[in-house]
Parts: structure tokens; C-alpha cells; sequence
């Protein structure tokens, strides 16, 4: 009997180059993010952008990607998780190249919601294209390396992001990531001949699928607009337009999302419910340190892009070990583990201000980052053991759901923060004490949050591994 990696090579798929396609792709996004944070300033002063408008340019990308995540993880089960992912990384690729030209900010988060877009496809299958490559054995170590990859990218941003936007201005970013799309390509086009499409037989629940992007839709832009009454009304309007959702897939025949496989599954449901609660809990962390440290403290763009390579630093340092540990243990506790740790190093932050040594801000991003690299890979790992090869796509595309959910949720609460404490006013060195009250809210809501993802993820439960891929 063959292995999946030989079964590979007999189609002209070198595993080796799966795993690079894939590494490169999730160091790509990340290095955005991260990148975007140390630009902020930059970009407000060129496009005039108000401090209410600063954080929908990370959150219009993660609507995009938390809207479509599931149905693009459903089609790739499909028609093949290939031509998704190459599909997605284009129109990514393609997006990048329009941030950098937009000459506003209204186009500026427009193409960045295009960004989104193309992200849904890439987050939904390249776990799932790993999953289909690697062996139980070894998939620890390949997720762990991707992972590692994510966190690298965002030890690029802060640094590399840094000095490109002191050098060459903020729309250097994005032209960088040009040039990481177009060399993933030409390898995809080189070295990747195979095709995953485990699901090929199904149908696409095309209404089921319509029902979820309209529901999160209104629950996104009602989230966005929690403080108003409209707000409100369309985030309850989602909310239930997701009940619909779910009673439509308890009845469909190939349903986008399995519903009742979450519902008997607490390996799968908990998992998924950590990534939400982690990532809610310390995705803003980088955007509010960055803006702390150079309106606050006065630092510059490189200056304050080292001091947060702390946290992606530890991430990137500890996640291959983290893979591999779980190869051999119990993935859950490893994550329950990591929840704790980031539990304790977001609490460096509750009691930020205008005098809090920089030492102190290094060693809090130290510890939260050593936390998310034990929870990551391992959390992954626990999802993507938790089912049969023909739901990879939907399995892996629902925890990037979890956790694009939780950095859109991160980001949006930090804009109703923002606008209550600091409102529709250019953010500068003199709004330093209204800066200064929002980080240490939105920190105490973070810790709050960490500390609630701790009984999730330990209440998983153990996973035989094995019990998924038979």
C-alpha cells in the first residue's frame, strides 16, 4: 500500500513542494497584517483617514475572508482544493497590486476587501491540501512548519515593514506581496500536477450556501455598527438568518457546513470554539501596541516594529516544536496549555500606560507569543484529526472561519473603543491619554476572554486520532 507523498510523486507532486506552496502563502498574509500595523500612521497622513476609519483596513479584509471561508472550503472539497487555492492566491496576488495603487482610503479598504476575497479561498484548503499530503506521523511537523510560517510573516511585518515604509512609503508593502504571489504561482504551476477533490461526488448546497454569506453579511456589518440601533437590528437579522442556516444543513443532503457532525463531534466543536476565543482575545494586541508605541512612547516605525517582534518571534521559534510534540501527545492539552500562557501574558497590558517600561511591553508580547505557538499548531491539528478526507476542506475552512471570526471581532471591538473614548478625530501624539484608555480596555476585554478559552479548549476533551482517519 502507498503512501499519500508516494501516491504524489507518482503524479508529478513533489510533497516538498506542497509543503513550501503552502508556507509561503500563509507567510504572505500575515506579513500584511503585521506590516499594515507599523504603516498606520503613514497611511493616515496620506489619505486622511480618521481614527474611526483606521481599523476597517484590516477588518474589511477579514469580513471578506469570514464571510466566504465556508462555501469556498465546500466548493475546494468539490472541484479541487488545487484550482481553489490558485484561483484565491490570484485574486490576492491581483489585490495587492490595486492597495498599492489606490489613491484614498475608500479604495484602499475596497481592494483590501478583495484581499479578503481571495483569502477565503487560500485559509480553506491549504491545511486541507496538507492534510491530504502528509501522513498522521508526520502531518504534526508539516502543520507546525506552515504554522511557523504564519508567525514569521508576522516577524517580517513589524520589521521588514518597518523599514520599507521609512525607506519607500506604505504602498511598498503591498507590492512586496506581488512578488511573494507571482513566485507561488509560477511553483504551483511548476512542481503541483495533482488534484485533492475527496468530495467529488457531491452537490453544492448553492441555497444553503447563499443563506450563510447573506447571515453573516448583515451579522458583520451589524457587529460593525453595535453601538447604533440599525446595528443592532442587523446583527440580530444575521444571527438569525444563521439559525436558518443551521435547521437548512441539518436537512441537506451535502451540506456546505456539516452541522450535525460539529454537534456530535466536542473534539471538533471546542477546538473551533478555542480558535474563536483566542483569536478574539490577542489579535488587536500588534494594532494597539503599534499605535502605543509610536503616538505614546514616540518611537519610530523600525523602533517600534522591533519591540513587537517579541510576540510573532516566540510564535515563529516555537510552533515546529509545538507540531511536533502533538504528533506524540495529546494536541488538546498542549493548546490548553498555550490558552493559559497567552492568558497571562496579555495581562502585561490591562495596566498600560504612559510610563510602562518598554521591558515590560517586550516581556508581556514574550509570553503571549511563546502561548499562541503551543495553542496553534496543536489546536489545528486537533480539527483536522477530528475528520474523515472528505471534509478536510469544510474542517479546515471552518477553523480559519473561527479564526478570521475572531480577528474581525478583535478589530471591531477595538473600533467601538475607539470611537467612544477617542471618536472621529485624527489620531496624534496629544490624544495619547484617550489612546492610552482604549488599549487598557480593550486589553482587560482580552484577558476576560483568554481566561473563558481556557475551560473551552480543555473541554474537548482527549481525541483518538486515529478514530477520524479510518
Amino acid at each position: 500500500m502507498t503512501s499519500p507523498e508516494e501516491n504524489l510523486k507518482q503524479e508529478g507532486t513533489d510533497p516538498r513542494a506542497v509543503l513550501f506552496v503552502t508556507m509561503m502563502a500563509s507567510f504572505s498574509t500575515p506579513f500584511v497584517l503585521s506590516a499594515i500595523n507599523i504603516a498606520l500612521p503613514d497611511m493616515a497622513a496620506d489619505l486622511g483617514m480618521t481614527a474611526r476609519a483606521l481599523p476597517w483596513v484590516s477588518l474589511s479584509f477579514l469580513a471578506a475572508a469570514g464571510v466566504l471561508l465556508v462555501p469556498m472550503g465546500k466548493l475546494a472539497d468539490i472541484y479541487g482544493r488545487k484550482r481553489v487555492f490558485r484561483l484565491g492566491f490570484s485574486l490576492f496576488t491581483l489585490a495587492s497590486l490595486l492597495c498599492a495603487l489606490a489613491n484614498s482610503a475608500g479604495w484602499l479598504i475596497f481592494f483590501r476587501f478583495l484581499q479578503g476575497v481571495g483569502s477565503s479561498m487560500v485559509f480553506g484548503t491549504g491545511v486541507a491540501i496538507l492534510t491530504s499530503v502528509f501522513p498522521p506521523a508526520r502531518l504534526g511537523r508539516a502543520i507546525g512548519l506552515t504554522t511557523a510560517s504564519v508567525y514569521t510573516g508576522l516577524c517580517a511585518g513589524p520589521v521588514l515593514g518597518g523599514a520599507m515604509v521609512a525607506a519607500m512609503g506604505w504602498r511598498s508593502i503591498f507590492y512586496a506581496n506581488v512578488l511573494i504571489g507571482l513566485a507561488v504561482l509560477w511553483e504551483m504551476a511548476r512542481s503541483m500536477k495533482g488534484e485533492w477533490r475527496d468530495a467529488r461526488g457531491d452537490t453544492f448546497d448553492l441555497k444553503g450556501a447563499l443563506v450563510y454569506v447573506l447571515s453573516m453579511s448583515l451579522l458583520v456589518t451589524g457587529t460593525a455598527a453595535a453601538a447604533t440601533a440599525l446595528g443592532a437590528a442587523l446583527g440580530a437579522a444575521g444571527l438569525a438568518g444563521l439559525v436558518l442556516f443551521a435547521r437548512h444543513e441539518l436537512r441537506a443532503e451535502h451540506p456546505v457546513l456539516d452541522v450535525k457532525m460539529m454537534a456530535a463531534n466536542p473534539g471538533l466543536l471546542f477546538s473551533n470554539l478555542a480558535a474563536l476565543i483566542n483569536y478574539s482575545a490577542t489579535f488587536s494586541i500588534g494594532f494597539l501596541l503599534s499605535l502605543y508605541l509610536q503616538y505614546v512612547k514616540g518611537l519610530g516605525p523600525g523602533q517600534a516594529g522591533l519591540i513587537l517582534l517579541w510576540m510573532p518571534a516566540l510564535m515563529a521559534l516555537f510552533s515546529p516544536l509545538a507540531g511536533r510534540m502533538a504528533d506524540k501527545r495529546d494536541p488538546g492539552l498542549i493548546a490548553s496549555a498555550g490558552m493559559i500562557v497567552c492568558t497571562a501574558g496579555v495581562l502585561f497590558f490591562v495596566f498600560i500606560s504612559a510610563g510602562s517600561p518598554v521591558w515590560l511591553i517586550s516581556a508581556g508580547l514574550a509570553v503571549t507569543g511563546l502561548g499562541l505557538a503551543l495553542f496553534s499548531a496543536p489546536n489545528t491539528i486537533s480539527v483536522m484529526s477530528a475528520v474523515t478526507p472528505r471534509c478536510y476542506s469544510m474542517a479546515s475552512s471552518t477553523l480559519s472561519t473561527m479564526r478570521v471570526a475572531g480577528q474581525m471581532i478583535s478589530m471591531v471591538a477595538v473600533a467601538v473603543i475607539f470611537t467612544f473614548y477617542l471618536g472621529g478625530t485624527r489620531l496624534s501624539p496629544e490624544k495619547a491619554e484617550g489612546l492610552i484608555q482604549s488599549s487598557r480596555a480593550a486589553m482587560f476585554l482580552s484577558a476576560g476572554l483568554c481566561a473563558a478559552g481556557i475551560y473551552a479548549s480543555l473541554k474537548r476533551g482527549k481525541y483518538p486520532r486515529e478514530a477520524a482517519r479510518s
